[in-house]
């Protein structure tokens, strides 16, 4: 089976290509949603969390994440604590998708991880496939977004790698500010691409 890491910047189209992906019969494990999932009143990250930091849960139960995020957000001890708590959470979800797609004998799987270059620089996903748009495309969707600020998008970035080292570090780009069809034929040109060298491997 052969694993794709899909990462890129805050703004850079991810989860559009990750869609992308998805609509040419690639399963996709994203580790937002899996997160999201530790969250939610039933999730095993709520009780951890809730202990380490009091005041930040839902109405409804689960964790407010406008909360959490003020809990942590430039304040890197404080951080460090919820990446202790929600990584290997994340990671044993990861490996329960990975596990699930090998015994369904899926061909070829992707994760979709925004911080796969930060946190893994060995790049063990295999194939790094990195989003990527122009600042002033990309500044204008993140602000677009609701409760987002100034500050708030300098902070996120500042915890990301520069882009310019992503882009080194690619084995594909898709460039998402250049529309929809664009990225769409770029990756259909990734999986085909794939599967060729997939298949000149297998023949030597």
């Amino acid at each position: 089976m052969i694993t794709i890491g899909l990462t890129g910047g805050i703004g850079m189209g991810k989860t559009t290509t990750a869609a992308l992906f998805e609509g040419e019969g690639i399963p996709v494990w994203d580790a937002d949603k899996a997160v999201h999932r530790l969250y939610s009143p039933r999730g095993f990250g709520v009780a951890p969390i809730l202990e380490r930091f009091p005041g930040v849960g839902g109405p409804l139960g689960g964790i407010n994440r406008a909360l959490l995020a003020e809990a942590v957000l430039g304040k890197p001890a404080e951080l460090k604590a919820l990446e202790e708590i929600v990584h290997p959470l994340v990671a044993a979800d990861q490996r329960g998708f990975l596990e699930a797609q090998e015994r369904a004998g899926a061909e070829i799987v992707l994760l979709d991880i925004p911080l796969l270059l930060e946190n893994n620089p060995d790049r063990s996903e295999g194939i790094v496939v990195v989003c990527s748009a122009p600042e002033d495309v990309r500044k204008a969707r993140v602000l677009a977004r609701p409760g987002m600020t100034e500050e708030k998008y300098a902070a996120i970035l500042s915890a990301q790698m520069p882009e310019e080292e992503k882009l080194k570090l690619a084995d594909y780009i898709v460039p998402t500010g250049e529309g929809f069809e664009v990225a769409r034929e770029k990756v259909r040109e990734i999986l085909a691409d794939i599967r060729a060298k997939a298949l000149d491997a297998g023949g030597k």
